[in-house]
C-alpha cells in the first residue's frame, strides 16, 4: 500500500516527470481505496486513469499537467456525480462543467473525486452527509470541520494534494483549522460560481484547500478572474504567485477584540497571539482594535443565508432531476420528494429562511439583517483604512468530537387525525454548532478575502490562524501567509500515518 504524503504541486509534478502521471494518480487512488476517514462520496477511479494516461501520451504544458485534485461535492463535474452529500441528487450526474473545473482541466488537472461535505453545505462539522460523517486525520473520533470537510480532510490525509471547497460562512476556512492545512475565502466576486449549486447566493464563494501557501497561489491564478456566465464575478489581476515574498516588513496588523471573545479555547488563543507576535519578531506591527457590530454579525449572516436557502433549493422537487417520489399530483409529489431527499438540517433552515421572508415578518427579520450586514462591512472598511490586514483565530476551539454539538434525539409525533404516531430523530441544540462559525461569518457577509493557516497544536490537534484582508488584495494576506510558513517549523508536523 502506497504511504501516504503531503505533496506540493511542484513535488507531485516531480514524481510525474520520474515515473508518469498514470503511476502518481494510481498511487493516490490506492490510498483512497484504503481511508477510514470516508472523505469522497464518488471516487472518479476511471476517469481518473483515463485523463493521466491521455497527458503522458499527449503531453501537457498546463501548469497542473497530471497533478491529481479532489473536487467539492457541490461544484458541477461534466460526467462524474454530483450529490451536494444529499439523497434528493443521488445518482445526479451533471451535463456541464463549473467554470473552476473547465479553468482546471485547460491546465491539465486530474479530477480523483468528489469530496463529503455537509449536505448542501449546510453545518460545521460534515455530520449531515447523507453518505455519513468525515473522520478527521488528526483524531479519527473528531470532526474535520465544514462544509468542506472533505475536501480538508483529504488533503490533510495525503489522499489528495489539493482539492476545491466553497465557503459560504467558513466552509473552507473552518475545516483547514481543524485538519491543520491552509484554505482561502477569496474575496467575493474574485471566482466565478458557474456550476457552484447555490445554497446563498450573496455569501458563498469557491475557495482552494492545500498544505501550503503556495499552492493556494498556484490555484488562484488558475480559477480566479473574469467570468461572463457570472454576473457577480470581477475582473482583477490573478498574478497571485508573484506576491509570495518573505517579508513582512512594516505590515501593519489589526487584531480585533471582539475574534478574542468570552469562551475561546485558552490554548487556542494563545497559539493565535504566538503567531502575532512572531510577525512582530519579523518585522510587523500590530494593534488592537474593535469591530463594535460583530456581536450582531451570526444573527444576521443565519437570517440571509437560510432565507436565500429557501429560495434557492425550491429547484429541488423532483421533478427534472435527482430524487422523485411518487404522488397522485405535482403538490404531493415534491412535497415527498423533498420531505424524503432531504435531511433534518436542510429542513430546518429552510423553514426558517421561509419564516423570514414571510408576510409580516420580511421587515422584521430579513430587512434588519441586511441593515446589519451594512454595519459589519463599514466596520471592516473602517478597520482595514487603518491596517493592512486583521489577525484572529479562524475557529475559537480546536476540532470538537463527532456527536458533542449534534446529539440526535427520539420525539414522539401524535396527530390530530387518525394517522399512527410518528417517532422520529432531530437533532438537539443545533445553536451550540451553529455558535462555532462566530469568527468566520462576518467576513462573508463583507466580501473580504481571509485565509487560514496552521499556527500551533493544542492537545495535539491543530489551531488555524485566520488573516483577512482588504477586497481583492489576496495578495497581502497570502504575502502575511507565505512569510509565517517560511519562518515556523512547528508547520512540518502531520496527522499520525501521513509523511
Amino acid at each position: 500500500m502506497p504511504k501516504a504524503k503531503w505533496m506540493s504541486i511542484p513535488k507531485v509534478r516531480e514524481s510525474i516527470a520520474n515515473t508518469s502521471g498514470e503511476v502518481v494518480t494510481a498511487s493516490y487512488l490506492d490510498i483512497i481505496k484504503n481511508s477510514k476517514i470516508n472523505g469522497y462520496v464518488t471516487v472518479n477511479e476511471e476517469g481518473a486513469i483515463a485523463r493521466a494516461q491521455e497527458i503522458d501520451k499527449n503531453g501537457h504544458d498546463g501548469v497542473l499537467a497530471g497533478v491529481p485534485i479532489a473536487i467539492k461535492d457541490n461544484i458541477s463535474t461534466k460526467g462524474i456525480q454530483t450529490t451536494c452529500s444529499s439523497k434528493i441528487l443521488q445518482g445526479y450526474v451533471p451535463p456541464y462543467n463549473a467554470h473552476v473545473i473547465e479553468r482546471l482541466l485547460a491546465e491539465g488537472a486530474v479530477i480523483l473525486g468528489k469530496t463529503n461535505m455537509d449536505e448542501f453545505a449546510m453545518g460545521t462539522s460534515t455530520e449531515s452527509s447523507h453518505y455519513g460523517t468525515t473522520l478527521n486525520p488528526w483524531d479519527l473520533e473528531r470532526v474535520p470541520g465544514g462544509s468542506s470537510g472533505g475536501s480538508a480532510a483529504v488533503v490533510a490525509a495525503g489522499e489528495a494534494p489539493i482539492s476545491l471547497g466553497s465557503d459560504t460562512g467558513g466552509s473552507v476556512r473552518c475545516p483547514a483549522a481543524f485538519c491543520g492545512v491552509v484554505g482561502l475565502k477569496p474575496t467575493y466576486g474574485g471566482i466565478s460560481r458557474y456550476g457552484l449549486i447555490s445554497y446563498a447566493n450573496s455569501l458563498e464563494q469557491i475557495g482552494p484547500i492545500a498544505t501550503n501557501v503556495s499552492d493556494i497561489a498556484t490555484i488562484m491564478d488558475v480559477i480566479g478572474g473574469h467570468d461572463p456566465r457570472d454576473s457577480t464575478s470581477i475582473k482583477r489581476n490573478t498574478a497571485y504567485r508573484n506576491s509570495l515574498v518573505d517579508d513582512v516588513s512594516g505590515l501593519k496588523i489589526g487584531v480585533p477584540d471582539e475574534y478574542f471573545a468570552e469562551g475561546i479555547d485558552a490554548g487556542v488563543e494563545k497559539a493565535v497571539w504566538n503567531a502575532i507576535h512572531k510577525f512582530e519578531d519579523m518585522g510587523a506591527t500590530w494593534e488592537k482594535i474593535s469591530m463594535p457590530h460583530t456581536k450582531y454579525a451570526l444573527a444576521s449572516y443565519y437570517i440571509i443565508a437560510m432565507s436565500e436557502a429557501s429560495s434557492n433549493l425550491a429547484r429541488f422537487d423532483g421533478t427534472r432531476y435527482g430524487l422523485r417520489e411518487e404522488g397522485e399530483n405535482w403538490h404531493v409529489m415534491a412535497s415527498k420528494t423533498r420531505a424524503s431527499g432531504f435531511g433534518e438540517e436542510v429542513k430546518r433552515r429552510i423553514l426558517i429562511g421561509t419564516y423570514a421572508l414571510s408576510a409580516g415578518y420580511h421587515d422584521r427579520y430579513y430587512l434588519k439583517a441586511l441593515k446589519v450586514r451594512t454595519l459589519v462591512k463599514q466596520d471592516f472598511d473602517k478597520a482595514l483604512s487603518n491596517v493592512d490586514v486583521l489577525m484572529a483565530p479562524t475557529m475559537p476551539a480546536p476540532a470538537f468530537k463527532i456527536g458533542e454539538k449534534i446529539q440526535e434525539v427520539d420525539v414522539n409525533i401524535e396527530y390530530a387525525d387518525e394517522r399512527p404516531s410518528q417517532q422520529i430523530k432531530v437533532v438537539s441544540s443545533p445553536l451550540d454548532l451553529y455558535l462555532t462559525d462566530v469568527n468566520t461569518v462576518p467576513v462573508n457577509l463583507s466580501g473580504v478575502p481571509s485565509i487560514s493557516m496552521p499556527c500551533g497544536l493544542v492537545d495535539g490537534l491543530p489551531v488555524g490562524l485566520q488573516i483577512i484582508g482588504k477586497h481583492f488584495d489576496e495578495s497581502t494576506i497570502m504575502r502575511a501567509a507565505y512569510s509565517f510558513e517560511q519562518n515556523t517549523d512547528h508547520l512540518t508536523k502531520r496527522p499520525a500515518g501521513v509523511e
